[in-house]
């Protein structure tokens, strides 16, 4: 059944516009009309319907047809919002600035990254003595729209060789380019068909990469579960290449990763059954025909080797220490009972990298950066001064460096690299963003709220100096809340001009996330899910308490996981923002496992088919089988790429069609699906730009602003 929103909106002279109904125009939007089908999945006894599953096959052209018609309503709201092109025009302009990587050595060249403003992938250059600086590969030059992008890039031990991969339309599935980096030109077939993949050479012979069986009917959407570990060896075909690890039929290992260490001397593998924990195994490559040395045989931790000194190992682990601590074991006799602390835990969690001879230990104290700097007997050299409070990264020069480079950042500086003298410890900065933002106008605040089972909750807020708290403040409170994924200060162009609007942006700590190390990530999974909404909610009642904003004034934002967050939230509690902006978001909790990979998210969410508890539980908080007839839920405008192999777009197109056909009142409930696009990595910046010009643009809108807030004082609503 087609429903109608009606949208109002002042046609000519909105600048002056307020509230006289004889100036504006009544626009009808349609939504298009969804079919349902008679479909039934029988859970431990419960029927549980699901209407819209013909939308999960993305192969289809009805689902196709689908796609087109929900654009052609959104776009045409969208197209009506009066200050959208305003948005996008300070977007681009912010956009357009150049924007230069940390330079790095491979062989005997020195390369670095760099995009002139607004190109919509960034360029690599090589450094070249008595002349110019070179491209040396543009990833623009891939395809004439930019949805072709660089995925990553790996070079031969000597420098001679570079293998890199590209992505197509945003997808997880990659190829491999094989460059001789002389004469740039190609020197062997492409690889293809590889997918959540490293590239790690050995010497300059060859190099391990990772894949998946390319799945039956859509590669899109089709369950991707046995990862396997290959050798390529220069100058033969991928069909020769040599299976390593993964494929054994009655242990399926859905992420593998192999890794050659610095010395050339041991291949490391990690092999994953679900997003966390993993086993680790190592193999002598200098003894032909070497076994596989199991280190772990169980999936309880994240353990990884981050270095070797010969036959010494120093590995990363949360093993008996939920904040992590770095350990040293001879690779004779490595498993955990031989373990001997280098860096001990401490009260904080520890994210490591090896710099030159020393060790990094970067700690996160409330989510903010401290960095330390080690020897490899783990006696402390000193702290690295940081330029203020935010967050520190891109450690890892090569062994034989003495000088290193970082970045910081926080949510109003823009992302400066520093050079770290490895034995002084000086620091300096080495280059200064060049954009036209000034952050000395801006000011963020941590807070630390009660959530509702009385767990404190860091928040850190920020906004322009001087902000009125006086309930008006168009806000934006982002949340992802899984994964054990931490949410560090850091800048976003984006968010610069939504806070130059007079925006306020918030980014709460929630439980499930990894800022307090294993026990914060576990307070957030299977059935303790609900501490994170909890938490969310809690953060979005504290703005308002605090005369931030108001719930006529806040939106939520979240993507992928944070996807789920926001789903979740809005139907739990409809009545808490404005404007809902789930995007490429796991929605439908009962069937995510069926696609790609989703089957690795377990650890996280459990699935309807362990057992009734965890079904109940599932289905009582799935955004998909939440949205109630008759329910006033927020503007929401739900976004996808049409080439999301991750979360796949089913999801989001499912749980449109829901809110559409339940929605009361007129709220609008969109759907933005960009085409060729995935489910975030290597978007062009054309796009970035339109997409983010249409989010605020509605948020704004749907607040009843019919001019840009920078553009008045007075609060006007349509």
């Amino acid at each position: 059944m087609q429903k109608a929103i009606i949208i109002v909106l002042c046609l000519s002279l909105f600048m002056a516009c307020k509230n006289e109904t004889s100036e504006k125009n009544v626009i009808v939007v349609n939504y298009p009309e969804t079919k349902t089908v008679d479909t039934i999945d029988t859970y431990f006894g419960v029927d549980v319907k699901d209407p819209y599953r013909w939308l999960e096959d993305d192969m289809s052209d009805e689902t196709a047809e689908w796609v087109k018609s929900q654009n052609q309503a959104t776009y045409g709201y969208l197209d009506n919002i009066p200050f959208r092109e305003e948005l996008k025009e300070r977007l681009s302009s912010l956009w357009n600035y150049e924007k230069l990587g940390a330079p790095f050595k491979e062989g005997k060249h020195t390369y670095y990254s760099k995009n002139d403003g607004l190109q919509n992938q960034s360029v690599y250059y090589r450094k070249v003595e008595n002349g110019e600086d070179e491209v040396f590969l543009d990833p623009n030059t891939f395809s004439e729209d930019g949805t072709i992008s660089l995925g990553g890039t790996s070079f031969s031990k000597d420098g001679n060789i570079l293998a890199y991969s590209i992505s197509e339309g945003g997808s997880d599935w990659r190829k491999i380019i094989i460059m001789d980096t002389e004469t740039k030109e190609i020197v062997e077939d492409t690889l293809v068909d590889v997918k959540f993949s490293g590239i790690s050479w050995y010497k300059n012979e060859g190099f391990y990469y990772s894949s998946y069986d390319k799945p039956k009917g859509s590669e899109l959407s089709a369950k991707t579960d046995q990862h396997k570990v290959y050798y390529h060896k220069l100058g033969t075909s991928q069909k020769k290449d040599v299976l390593i690890y993964g494929g054994t039929p009655e242990e399926k290992h859905r992420y593998i990763n192999a890794g050659v260490t610095e010395d050339n001397k041991y291949l490391v593998i990690t092999a994953r059954i679900s997003t966390t924990g993993n086993k680790l195994f190592i193999k002598d490559l200098s003894v032909e025909n070497s076994p596989l040395i199991t280190i772990l045989d169980h999936t309880k931790s994240n353990t990884n080797i981050i270095d070797n000194d010969g036959s010494t190992l120093y590995l990363v682990t949360n093993l008996d220490a939920p904040n992590k601590r770095i350990v040293k074991v001879d690779v004779s006799n490595p498993t955990s009972e031989n373990w001997v602390d280098v860096i001990p835990e401490t009260e904080n969690v520890l994210l490591p990298s090896t710099s030159g001879k020393y060790l990094i230990a970067e700690y996160m104290v409330d989510a903010i950066s401290k960095v330390m700097q080690y020897d490899y007997n783990g006696n402390l050299i000193r702290e690295i001064k940081l330029p203020g409070i935010g967050n520190a990264g891109g450690f890892g020069s090569k062994k034989e460096e003495t000088i290193d480079y970082f970045t910081f950042t926080n949510y109003y500086t823009s992302s400066n690299i520093y050079t770290l003298n490895l034995e002084s410890g000086e620091t300096e900065l080495y280059r200064k963003s060049a954009i036209e933002f000034n952050g000395d106008n801006y000011e963020s605040n941590q807070v630390f709220y009660t959530s509702k089972d009385g767990t404190k909750v860091p928040m850190i807020i920020t906004h322009k100096k001087g902000l009125e708290l006086n309930g008006k403040n168009p806000t934006i409170l982002y949340g992802y809340g899984g994964f054990n994924v931490s949410e560090n200060p850091r800048f976003s162009i984006a968010m610069a001009v939504w806070m130059e609007e007079g925006g306020v942006y918030a980014v709460p700590n929630i439980r499930g996330g990894g800022e307090y190390g294993k026990r914060w990530h576990d307070a957030g999974i299977k059935t303790k899910k609900q501490n994170v909404f909890d938490d969310f909610i809690a953060a979005g009642e504290y703005l308002i308490e605090n005369n931030y904003t108001s719930s006529e004034y806040l939106a939520i934002r979240g993507g992928s996981n944070g996807g789920l967050l926001v789903g979740a939230v809005m139907t739990q509690r409809p009545d808490l923002a404005k404007v809902a902006l789930p995007a490429v978001g796991v929605l439908d909790m009962l069937r995510y496992h069926t696609f790609t990979a989703g089957a690795g998210w377990a650890y996280d969410y459990g699935t309807a088919e362990d057992n009734k508890e965890m079904f109940e539980y599932l289905k009582g908080y799935s955004p998909l089988h939440n949205v109630k007839e008759g329910t006033q839920y927020p503007a929401t405008m739900v976004t996808t790429g049409d080439h999301d192999d991750r979360v796949v777009p089913a999801h989001s197109f499912k749980f449109a069609a829901e809110l559409q056909s339940k929605q009361a009142g007129n709220n609008p409930t969109l759907i933005r699906i960009e085409t060729d696009a995935g489910h975030g990595a290597g978007t062009p910046v054309s796009k970035t730009i339109e997409q983010y010009a249409d989010i605020f643009g509605f948020i704004l809108y749907n607040m009843g602003f019919e001019v840009l807030p920078s553009k008045t004082k007075e609060e006007i609503k349509g």
